[in-house]
């Protein structure tokens, strides 16, 4: 299969795979699995969040031990836990061994998703904004066939043993493609004996988290996710409470993923010819304005526009933010830098949900997602005022890896 598939070609396919398995875990067989076995409301959604936790402590040090041990090496272990985790599913018996498989298989992400995008990044200099969104676009793709896929299997089986079982046979599959890869691509470091990995391992985090410019580029990140993880919380809710059904907030919120999905090669593409920055400025002033909007507005035909510009400004940030954290990376801390934008990526999107929540239970939806709009304003001028654009730079100006 090498030789037919070239390593980015495997690497999307493998990321394709993966996410699909993984969302057709989550969505919507998990909650259902989890109140059929006496969860509360709460438990369920710590349940639900408990992947995205593990994501926030483990995507840092998996990324950083990528740059001492190999691309290829972490991924594999990352694509076992998409592979085993499945299988015991239907040895659960209650909400916390529940619970605690849910914090096990969120490895599998944490893992496997900063490590891919750092392989991406280092197979290219010239284009890498495109090469990331297209990997990114397959991804999300990956991800919405996967809980069609699983609820469509859960009402045909009735049976979450099955499902889970179809889940694990399908999550085989990654560790198959990362297989393929060719283990030269890695270009692991030189052998070292464990003390002088350690110490490679936590300076490799260090000087990545010192790194202003990469940690506030990351921020800026996590900050539309805010909005994203609120939006992607709260607004069924507030559809269902001024009178829409189930089918039409689907279309509503499918507008926007199916924007996302189709603008991240042109964002990232748009970001290797225009710059990171001014792109990346525009898609987060464009989800800012947007998102207040969209719980200002009863007509269906102008939520569906708002919801799809929404998708458009992400789609616009993430290839392109990406791409600047990968261009801003020291050589050889390609992972680490993938392992820090990840962790607080993940932190963005936990909080979001839950700073809406509370926002909107002490004013309203429009003046609660008003204030998480100016948050990610904040997040904007200080990226402004701060960050500067190494693909505006001079060839000598730029860190990044060669490809």
């Amino acid at each position: 299969m090498t030789n037919l598939f070239s390593p980015f070609v495997i690497l999307i396919i493998a990321g394709l795979l993966s996410r699909f398995s993984y969302q057709m875990a989550r969505s919507p067989v998990l909650p259902r699995f989890a109140q059929d076995l006496g969860s509360s409301p709460e438990l369920i959604g710590l349940i639900v969040a408990a992947s995205t936790i593990t994501g926030i402590f483990i995507k840092l040090p998996a990324g950083a031990l990528s740059d001492i041990l190999g691309r290829r090496r972490m991924m594999l272990l990352g694509a076992l836990f998409f592979a085993l985790p499945p299988f015991l599913y239907p040895l659960v018996t209650g909400p916390s061994s529940l619970l605690a498989l849910r914090f096990v298989h969120g490895f599998a992400t944490a893992i496997f998703s900063p490590v891919a995008s750092a392989y991406v990044a280092d197979l290219f200099q010239k284009g890498r904004g495109e090469k990331l969104g297209w990997f990114s676009s397959v991804n999300d793709l990956g991800a919405t066939i996967g809980p069609m896929i699983g609820g469509f299997v859960l009402f045909s089986t009735a049976s979450y043993s099955v499902t889970y079982l179809i889940v694990g046979t399908l999550g085989c599959l990654p560790l198959l493609m990362v297989l393929r890869l060719p283990a030269e691509e890695t270009k692991p470091a030189p052998r070292q004996d464990n003390p002088r990995r350690w110490a490679e391992f936590k300076k490799g985090i260090l000087e990545v988290l010192s790194s202003r410019v990469l940690v506030i580029a990351s921020i800026l990140e996590a900050a539309m996710y805010v909005g994203y993880g609120g939006f992607l919380g709260f607004f069924p809710i507030y559809a269902k409470e001024i009178g829409y059904n189930d089918a039409a907030i689907g279309l509503i919120m499918g507008s926007q993923l199916a924007t996302t999905m189709a603008g991240k090669p042109a964002g990232g593409w748009l970001s290797d010819r225009i710059g990171r920055k001014p792109m990346i400025l525009l898609g987060i002033v464009l989800c800012a304005v947007i998102i207040p909007l969209i719980v200002r507005s009863q007509a269906f035909f102008t939520m569906m526009i708002l919801s799809s510009l929404f998708g458009l400004g992400v789609a616009i940030v993430t290839p392109s933010t990406t791409a600047l954290v990968a261009d801003l990376a020291k050589t050889g801390r390609m992972g680490s830098a993938m392992g820090v934008f990840g962790t607080i990526w993940d932190a963005g999107e936990a909080a979001g949900p839950i700073l809406a929540g509370v926002l909107i239970a002490a004013l309203s939806y429009f003046n609660g997602f008003l204030i998480i709009s100016g948050v990610m304003v904040l997040a904007a001028v200080i990226f402004a005022a701060t960050v500067k654009d190494p693909t505006q730079a001079s060839p000598r100006q730029v860190q990044t890896k060669p490809a």
